[in-house]
């Protein structure tokens, strides 16, 4: 695989290093939640446009990255006191996707250097989670781990070493599975093409998922009529309360 890199690289002097470039489409600008929703796939597909129409004789590396807003995240370890598991020390992260998949032609470690990965951040131990100064390395890289393997086991954090399809060496496509837990906010799908070690274009394309229906009118309600909705919630936890209690009152 190495070898087809430099065979890349090579091609690319060959024909005076014009820039790649690439072209992104994904199947849906907005993807809705409303109660019905169990998760969706996101299609991103495109082509490779090479200087002169040019095909190398190298199959391309591709890397799809599409991660969700960010926001601090505080993780807290467990601790059992007096034969209860309570909440002991924690570290607060800065900057945490709320939803990070990456889908590659082959395993990012094979893809390119450490270095290159960590730069374009390419892989979940490469994400840049800024955590909190004050807490020595080891104990960053503890809590670091939870938080990933929180995220992972929820399918908010996920990886697809041969995710993407490159056919004849111009298109290619990936499918990212977005759970249903997937939060709403501005998303990104970044597109990295990559030859012998190094990325050689990007491209990035946004999309939106949001609440539709209900479930948006109480998330606006939650947000902008803070106090209306905690009011509301009151009363129809009360209402629903009494109509319990009438209807399963017994006579006696």
């Amino acid at each position: 695989m190495r070898r087809a890199g430099l065979l890349l690289a090579a091609w690319l002097l060959l024909i005076g290093a014009a820039p790649i470039r690439l072209i992104t489409q994904l199947s849906q600008a907005r993807i809705d939640i409303n109660t019905s929703f169990r998760g969706a796939e996101l299609l991103v597909f495109g082509a490779i446009q090479y200087p002169r129409g040019a095909v190398p004789d190298a199959p391309p590396d591709i890397a799809v990255v599409v991660r969700g807003p960010a926001a601090p995240v505080t993780v807290r370890q467990k601790a059992r006191v007096a034969g209860i598991w309570v909440n002991a020390r924690g570290l607060r992260f800065e900057s945490v996707p709320g939803f990070y998949a990456v889908a590659s032609t082959r395993p990012i470690d094979r893809l390119a250097d450490e270095r290159t990965t960590a730069i374009y951040e390419i892989g979940i131990r490469n994400l840049q989670l800024s955590p909190a100064s004050g807490a020595d390395e080891a104990t960053t890289r503890s809590f670091e781990a939870g938080l990933i393997a929180s995220r992972e086991r929820a399918g908010l954090f996920a990886e697809r070493p041969g995710g993407v399809a490159v056919t004849r060496g111009v298109l290619y496509a990936a499918r990212i599975a977005l759970p249903a837990a997937v939060p709403v906010g501005d998303y990104i799908a970044e597109i990295h093409l990559v030859g012998a070690g190094r990325v050689l274009a990007s491209t990035s394309s946004p999309f939106v998922i949001g609440k539709s229906g209900f479930e948006r009118w109480v998330y606006v309600m939650a947000v902008q009529n803070s106090l209306l909705y905690g009011l509301s919630a009151v009363a129809a936890a009360l209402l629903a309360g009494g109509l319990a209690a009438l209807v399963t009152r017994r006579r006696w």
